[in-house]
């Protein structure tokens, strides 16, 4: 009875004025300083989805939804999505979702295990009184006993924002603390902390007026979970569980914003973190709210011994609506005097920034060269001076994988190893070269091979002959800041061969990757070379006991092969760049790099449906390194399919088109390509970036460089064809002009601002490695530009080989060619 009168009071009262909550046309709630999204996005693994709150333009609260455990993790079970209704007359937003999701149920290493339960329910989301919102929750049948205090509704707050503020529930009161503190608990069979509280009326924050949140349980007691004492990347999780017997409202809870009245999003002044060529096109780009089309007057000024000194003024243009913003472009391109400038604009001030002939010949490729690369460094030592970044890692690579397998982050065998090995048979040969891919120590051939035929790029391109390293095969050391009088390129170019040639040696073909078996290995926070023993396991064939000493443990990583000619033909088309920056380095392996480029490219051309760009890649490498016409001759049969697909193909070939004689071909080709760039020319005017740019969930960045790369290329062999404002505009953004307040550099150590808290493998202690490029700003749909500062996020500030630090370094350069 008392929590029926609590739901009459709550709802009585809530219908008592009128909401200010209305849906738009993008099918969330709105009014000024407030959001409500309903199952808008589809990434709840990366607490994106469900009931979602954005006050006062920052996304504070997701993944309401039902979750069959209190504190969930990555790989935890989650619904399966249905039916979605928007009913604008009556403004209810509904979800139909059903346990289980069979598409996330793998067999083989993947740690899903989805229990044999079934069930459907609606999440319901209407506006109710001011900036309340009531959310409901339906069941098509009452939860089973068994399950009874294990499913209830979850609704995650984040974290970063929270810390020191302060909560109170029911005459109980505490703060956010910074860390998951005890005491601990075992629940439903996990270890949890305690729940920092219970209660039937959680406020957030009450001492802020921007983030102040009221949330009520019109069925029962709220539970106020902190979801980071089971998994690093937790948030803080408020919950409810579902009572016995419950299917209409089972769930009933009203939420309640506070808004501050009149609020509008601040101008957001976005210029380059680290500054402009003299002779570059230079524009800041504005971004104000969306009721606000107002310009106001925004002052350049130089950075003088005396301070400031004013360099000109003026209003910017407005350029329109982007996402859910207004934007305006000021253009400052006749700057040219070398010095530091920054920017006033609205009451707000940029950060500083250079104009100069040498703005990108120092601090700006080089941390990538200088500590990126050397600490993703796999079968290494890795020093700089004091510090040890990690030790001697992975020395027992690699058994064979099972077969009829499905890993938990992807790789699947099928029923055969592809090799002369058995399943968990040790392969040698395994145990050297290669970089750590993204944050989880994993080598994929893609990302290995990416990053070697970018790092050959760069020595063809732009002469890159740099020596800041140590780096000692022989001994597996490396040296951060100690040089060697070799050139560090060449050195990681021949790390990265040792890898993909060492492997293939030893099965005969490429690996598709080399991962741990388990997810406690997987998700390991700290120094590589505690993944496993570094000792190889004991095996009873003979053959492998002489190789030297084994253990006992089974932690040694597995490498895992398949068919797929697409993916070969990219990786042999980097093996035969690389043999040719490597004819002086090292011949021998040069040699071996071109031997194993030419025989995977007889097996992976017959493939059936490969790629047209893939293809077209492989032979212009193989034609550039080799000579051969018959190289030639096949791209030059391949014409159809070449302009048919020439934004993938046209690139890859540009550099082969003046060994090519037959001029027909090459008009042709050129009529392709001047109409594939009138587009690029049309999708940028798209954006007030300069770039096209389509975000989906994950942060753009990566996509934007890679794009940037090709266009580089194009614009190489088609000069007339291509402008160079679209690498150049995407290395602007890049460095900071891009979506969203937070307008920081996602080149880690690079500009004024940068991301110093990113998803490396030192993101347990909210650290960066210099020279790491993040993924960037992500889009919480349907229209927000997120970019927050938080370790956890891998589709926000992953580091990643092949598609990330390596693009923004050679677009740098681009740069610096560009203008000398």
């Amino acid at each position: 009875m008392r929590y029926l009168i609590i739901t009459s009071l709550l709802l009585s009262s809530a219908l008592s004025a009128a909401p200010n909550l209305k849906l738009n046309d993008l099918d969330y709630f709105e009014t000024q300083g407030l959001n409500v999204t309903v199952f808008a996005d589809i990434y709840p693994d990366g607490h994106q989805t469900g009931v979602t709150v954005i006050q006062h333009g920052l996304r504070v609260a997701a993944n309401g939804d039902i979750r069959l455990e209190a504190s969930p993790g990555q790989w935890s079970p989650v619904p399966a999505g249905g039916d979605k209704n928007v009913d604008r007359e009556k403004q209810i937003v509904s979800q139909t979702l059903a346990y289980p999701d069979e598409s996330k149920n793998r067999k083989g290493f993947n740690p899903i295990e989805y229990p044999d339960l079934e069930f459907t329910y609606t999440v319901h989301v209407s506006p109710l009184e001011g900036n309340s919102f009531k959310i409901s929750v339906d069941l098509d049948k009452p939860v089973p006993q068994e399950w009874l205090g294990k499913i209830g509704f979850n609704f995650e707050l984040f974290p970063q924002h929270l810390f020191g503020k302060s909560w109170l529930m029911d005459g109980q009161q505490g703060i956010f603390p910074q860390q998951a503190n005890g005491p601990i608990e075992k629940h439903e069979g996990e270890w949890l902390a305690v729940p920092l509280a219970r209660g039937n009326k959680l406020v957030v924050a009450p001492e802020e007026d921007k983030q102040r949140m009221t949330i009520e349980n019109a069925q029962g007691e709220l539970e106020l979970w902190d979801g980071r004492a089971n998994h690093n990347n937790g948030w803080y999780i408020v919950r409810s569980l579902i009572k016995k017997g419950a299917t209409k409202n089972a769930v009933e809870w009203v939420v309640t914003p506070n808004v501050v009245k009149g609020w509008k999003y601040k101008p957001v002044i976005q210029v380059s973190q680290l500054g402009y060529d003299s002779e570059q096109e230079k524009r800041i780009v504005i971004e104000q709210d969306k009721t606000d089309k107002k310009a106001r007057k925004l002052t350049l000024y130089k950075l003088t011994e005396k301070g400031r000194q004013k360099v000109e003024s003026g209003k910017p243009e407005y350029w329109g609506t982007f996402l859910r913003y207004n934007y305006f472009v000021y253009d400052f391109s006749k700057v040219t005097t070398p010095g530091m400038y920054l920017v006033e604009y609205a009451d707000n001030e940029s950060h500083s920034f250079e104009i100069s002939a040498d703005v990108y010949s120092r601090h700006a490729w080089q941390p990538t060269l200088e500590y990126y690369l050397p600490v993703q460094m796999c079968h290494m030592r890795v020093n700089e001076k004091y510090r040890v970044w990690h030790d001697l890692c992975h020395e027992d690579d690699a058994r064979m994988s099972p077969v009829n397998t499905n890993h938990f982050d992807g790789y699947i065998s099928g029923p055969s190893t592809l090799t002369k090995y058995k399943p968990l048979e040790p392969v040698p040969g395994l145990n050297k070269g290669g970089w750590h891919d993204a944050g989880d120590y994993d080598l994929r051939v893609e990302s290995q091979m990416t990053t070697t035929w970018m790092l050959a790029m760069m020595i063809e391109e732009f002469g890159l002959d740099y020596d800041a390293t140590l780096i000692d095969q022989n001994k597996k050391r490396v040296e951060i800041h100690q040089p060697d009088g070799i050139s560090d390129a060449h050195q990681q170019v021949e790390h990265g061969l040792l890898s993909v040639l060492g492997a293939y040696q030893s099965l005969g073909r490429l690996y598709r990757g080399i991962i741990t078996p388990t997810i406690r290995q997987y998700v390991l926070l700290g120094d590589a070379a505690s993944q496993s023993d570094n000792i190889v396991y004991e095996h009873p064939s003979e053959e492998v006991r002489k190789l030297g000493t084994y253990s006992g443990v089974q932690d040694d990583r597995l490498v895992f092969t398949e068919e797929n000619p697409d993916r070969e033909l990219r990786a042999l088309a980097g093996l035969a760049a690389a043999s040719r920056v490597m004819r002086d380095h090292n011949p021998e392996l040069a040699k071996a790099s071109i031997e194993a480029a030419e025989n995977l490219y007889v097996i992976a051309s017959k493939g059936e449906k490969i790629r047209a760009g893939n293809k077209a890649f492989a032979l212009a490498e193989l034609a550039l390194t080799t000579g051969k016409q018959g190289y030639l001759d096949q791209l030059i049969a391949m014409e159809a399919e070449l302009i048919e697909h020439i934004e993938h193909s046209g690139w890859a070939i540009g550099r082969v088109m003046p060994l090519i004689k037959n001029e027909g071909f090459k008009a042709r080709i050129a009529e392709a390509v001047a109409g594939y760039q009138q587009g690029v020319r049309e999708q940028s005017t798209e954006t007030p970036y300069g770039v096209p740019y389509k975000p989906h969930i994950w942060g753009a960045g990566w996509g934007i460089q890679a794009f940037a790369v090709r266009q580089y290329f194009f614009h190489q062999a088609w000069p007339q064809h291509t402008s160079i404002d679209v690498y150049l505009n995407a290395l602007n953004f890049i460095l900071g002009v891009h979506p969203g307040e937070n307008t920081m550099s996602f080149a880690s150590g690079v500009g004024s601002e940068s991301a110093v808290v990113a998803y490396g493998v030192n993101r347990a202690d909210w650290s960066y490695i210099p020279g790491g490029v993040i993924s960037g700003t992500a889009l919480i749909r349907p229209d927000l530009p997120e970019l927050k500062i938080w370790p956890f996020f891998w589709q926000q500030t992953e580091y990643v080989m092949g598609g990330g630090a390596t693009n923004y370094m050679f677009l740098v350069l681009a740069a610096e060619k560009t203008f000398q």
